[in-house]
């Protein structure tokens, strides 16, 4: 049996114990007098030992079901232990306890006990109610604990939307393991006979408490207010949940707390009816979908089509006699739901006020936002809709220069100066890291010195990296506000959209630390803490205040926007994205230019369909999310540790930790790996908290360079042509596999699997090989792994695009559209004529991007110097698509004479304090 410190997660932990404790039982059912016997039962009794610590936190199959259990295996009745924990694993498995009572008994009859949820129509299993679980915080008595269960139960009406179960745990600290532990939990009531401290003594029940943070802070607080601060305690950690307070304290002695999030206050009363109403209430405005709502009832109305959708109603392809297979592929709801109306019960992306407006508002609540908009044309509108929104032409932007290609031409659209900032290289794998906040500051500090602060306008980070690298965002925002009050900043989360609903990944998002400086800024506390700091920076030099962790002065405008691929990281379909608004400046400053650039950039048609899939998406995230995403952290941990100890896959492939990604000193934990074979998983939650820099456990990056195949070979050839494994990210040496909310343990199982014939049929390989086969392999491989070209740094942006000298923005605009004219470009060869013209000391200029895949960024830009190491690294790239590149041509460049037109034009052009 697995060692406790093997589990990551307690959910998978408790799956295993019961499929074990099954198989036990099976055994010796089967066999009671074998040899095994006796070490089956020590392992048997072992198992339930381990279970019954963790079943409180569950109603099914509940307490006394378990203890029932257990009196039945050691008074000797082991077929009937056998048989009805057969029953709670095949529930457990296939969810059927979610929708019906499951007997136990030998001699009850369970007609549907092999239903399988998996394999029911989605038109019956929409038709069941969906099922949670509340939780009863209070130390009750077992006859106490019956009494309330029953009372609760009694209110079950035929018509309420939802079903659930109740159980009952009795201290704080029993509270926040179990709804950190058990994903079934929607709602809590706390009860005034909670006590403090729980009796459970397991560490990897423990390693949840941890993550609910500021425990240490709990026992100087006077029992009476335990309730209101469990609420409060939770509101952290899972925040989408309801609480209800029962008190019997005045409403005066209540009304200054903070009670987190508590929806109710019942004081002093057991009116059963109305806590079950304000329970499935508060459920039911997780679950509501307004606009998929409406379109579910528009296409069940009839209508006339007389406007510009002939495939509206499905008319064209019902009428068609080529193209009914379209209609049979996709079925005929899709159609019904396909229009270009606004009214009959529907309403406009560009201009909400009924269904779509509530869905944004819901959305807005669920991420943590104050505003949420809707995109149906992905992230890389989103970017540039908030870009063009707020940089102004002359402003100046940070960006890290590795971004996604969207913020480039973002920047090109809104005229901005920009100032690349250089993520730290990982040369031996190909790839960037993230930007050091060191540098930033840096750069900052620099336009200080310049008197161009008051142009400074904006910080875009990507917030994680594709490859995984996530930042301190409040950190990140707090020194960067401390230098530049009403900075403004935009948080690339494409990947990052499932991180609201992970208590460990929350506090790294744009939201979340907004949310959490806003409210730091507003205490006294602060204000002392700040004006300390300052008395001690008086005349402190640039080295000093690189050296210092800076605080915001408590005037600082907190000013935050993320962008969100839904549809990369959750559920929704393509294209469907997310903007979130956290600013304070927002209602008076931005509204219009933001309403401007959202009519600007996103379609007069927008598609329904990613409407509605994004509405469907937020309400999945509220009610199961944090389910989804601990099954996908799971996921991804099984695979790292299943591919670190493979003793076959440990020759060809490795899987970077963050000590592999993150240099030492973006590590202040000291945390290298998140598993190690010895002593088992890493509580993540303090490096998460404190480091510069995490990893994103979800991204397993592999190296794959000992393979002998490059990484684009090995995700083209070998993974999907041969295997059907799809992944879309490798560099030079490594793949990329990325987990998400769909992963399940089988496709794990299965990768793993194949990895593993991968390597078997290498070893088989190199075993018939002859020498000069072995020399041409072992050449591949140091190739790959060892005579790797660095990554070229972002060279400059050249003099004729530049304002002056002392800080390094530059004009990507005027680059950009210089290019437009082929009359001012060039095109030179990267082994002939442009070596020639850098040897013989003329600066060569970028005239368009040139992006290769991979990496997937530009490594030049319009207006761009080109390096001698940027040449080294294109020359040595051995991908097949770059874009921006003609190899029947050479690279286009800017011909000396438009550079020197440029210049002069620059240098006749008077600015203002904008720099226009």
């Amino acid at each position: 049996m697995q060692s406790m410190s093997d589990y990551y997660s307690a959910v998978q932990l408790r799956t295993d114990r019961w499929s074990a404790l099954r198989e036990a039982l099976n055994f010796l059912e089967r066999e009671p007098n074998s040899r095994q016997a006796k070490a089956t039962r020590a392992k048997i009794t072992e198992l339930f030992e381990s279970l019954s610590l963790i079943e409180a936190y569950w109603a099914f199959p509940g307490v006394s079901a378990f203890a029932h259990l257990h009196r039945q295996y050691e008074n000797g009745n082991v077929d009937d232990a056998a048989f009805s924990v057969r029953r709670v694993t095949r529930a457990l498995t296939n969810g059927s306890y979610r929708r019906r009572h499951i007997p136990l008994d030998r001699d009850v009859v369970d007609a549907d006990e092999n239903e399988d949820e998996a394999v029911l129509s989605p038109e019956a299993r929409a038709l069941t109610k969906p099922y949670f679980e509340v939780m009863i915080v209070d130390d009750l008595n077992e006859h106490q604990e019956r009494w309330l269960k029953n009372s609760l139960q009694s209110m079950r009406r035929a018509d309420d939307a939802f079903t659930y179960e109740s159980v009952v745990v009795p201290s704080l600290q029993d509270a926040l393991i179990g709804v950190l532990f058990n994903h079934n939990i929607q709602a809590i009531i706390v009860r005034p006979g909670l006590k403090l401290e729980s009796k459970v003594e397991l560490p990897i029940l423990t390693r949840y408490l941890n993550r609910a943070g500021g425990i240490g802070e709990i026992e100087e607080i006077p029992p009476e207010d335990y309730g209101p601060e469990l609420c409060r305690l939770i509101a952290k950690v899972r925040p989408e949940l309801d609480a209800y307070l029962v008190t019997d304290r005045s409403v005066e002695a209540i009304a200054g707390l903070d009670l987190g999030i508590c929806r109710r206050v019942f004081y002093n009363q057991e009116d059963f009816m109305e806590l079950h109403l304000n329970i499935l209430r508060g459920v039911q405005a997780r679950y509501k979908t307004p606009f998929f709502t409406a379109l579910k009832e528009y296409s069940k109305q009839p209508t006339g089509v007389f406007h510009a959708m002939p495939i509206s109603r499905g008319k064209s392809i019902s009428r068609s006699h080529w193209i009914q297979d379209m209609g049979a592929f996709y079925g005929p709801n899709i159609f019904m739901a396909e229009t270009s109306a606004t009214s009959g019960g529907l309403d406009s992306l560009l201009e909400p006020h009924g269904p779509i407006k509530e869905a944004q508002e819901l959305a807005a609540r669920a991420f943590g936002a104050k505003q949420t908009f809707f995109s149906t044309n992905g992230t890389s509108t989103c970017n540039k809709i908030v870009v063009q929104a707020l940089v102004r032409p002359g402003d100046i932007v940070l960006v890290d220069r590795d971004c996604h290609k969207s913020h480039h031409y973002g920047m090109v659209l809104a005229g901005a100066q920009v100032v690349y900032l250089d993520s730290y290289p990982l040369n031996e794998y190909s790839m960037y890291g993230a930007v050091p906040l060191k540098e930033i500051k840096h750069q900052l500090l620099k336009l200080k010195a310049a008197g161009k602060l008051d142009r400074v306008r904006m910080l875009l980070l990507t917030n994680c990296t594709f490859d995984g690298i996530v930042y301190n965002v409040e950190r990140v925002m707090e020194e960067c506000l401390a230098i530049k009050p009403d900075l403004v900043f935009l948080w690339d989360e494409a990947w990052f959209a499932f991180a609201r609903f992970g208590p460990t990944y929350r506090q790294r998002t744009g939201m979340n630390a907004a949310k959490n400086l806003r409210d730091k800024l507003k205490t006294p506390q602060y204000a002392k803490l700040y004006e300390k700091q300052q008395a001690k920076l008086k005349d402190a030099d640039d080295e000093t205040l690189l050296k210092t962790r800076l605080l915001p002065p408590p005037h600082s405008r907190v000013r935050v926007y993320s962008t969100q691929s839904t549809h990369k990281t959750l559920t929704s379909l393509r294209q469907g994205s997310m903007i979130h608004v956290n600013d304070q400046d927002f209602k008076g400053e931005v509204e219009q230019s933001f309403h401007e650039a959202y009519m600007t950039h996103t379609s007069t048609s927008p598609n329904y369909q990613i409407i509605a899939s994004l509405d469907v998406g937020r309400r999945q995230v509220e009610l199961e999310g944090f389910e989804f995403v601990q099954r996908q952290v799971e996921a991804a941990m099984s695979m790292r540790r299943a591919i670190s100890t493979h003793p076959v896959l440990k020759k060809y492939f490795k899987v970077l930790t963050a000590g592999d990604m993150i240099p030492e000193a973006h590590r202040e934990s000291g945390v290298s790996s998140y598993y190690d074979p010895d002593q088992g998983w890493t509580d993540i939650w303090n490096c998460w908290e404190k480091d510069e820099f995490v990893l994103d456990a979800t991204r397993v990056t592999v190296v794959v360079g000992g393979t002998g195949w490059d990484g684009d070979t090995f995700k083209n050839k070998i993974l999907m042509d041969k295997y059907g494994i799809q992944i879309n990210k490798t560099s030079r040496n490594t793949v990329l596999f990325m987990t998400n909310i769909g992963t399940t343990r089988s496709s794990v199982a299965y990768l793993i699997e194949v990895l593993v014939e991968i390597a078997n049929d290498l070893d088989d390989l190199l075993d018939d090989a002859s020498r000069m086969e072995r020399l041409s392999f072992e050449k591949r491989v140091k190739n790959l792994m060892h005579d790797l070209p660095p990554l070229p740094d972002f060279s400059r942006f050249h003099d004729a695009f530049r304002a002056d000298n002392d800080t390094i923005e530059g004009d990507i605009r005027s680059a950009f559209f210089l290019s437009y004219d082929d009359r001012n470009c060039d095109y030179l060869e990267l082994d002939g004529s442009i070596i020639k013209a850098i040897e013989s000391g003329r600066e060569i200029v970028s005239a368009s991007f040139i992006i290769p895949y991979p990496p997937g960024f530009p490594i030049l830009v319009p207006g761009q110097v080109v390096s001698r190491e940027i040449l080294a690294f294109m020359r040595a790239l051995d991908v097949s698509e770059i874009h921006g590149y003609r190899p029947d041509l050479g690279l286009r460049v800017f011909t000396q004479e438009a550079l020197d037109n440029q210049a002069g034009l620059r240098l006749a052009m008077p600015t203002n304090k904008k720099g226009e």
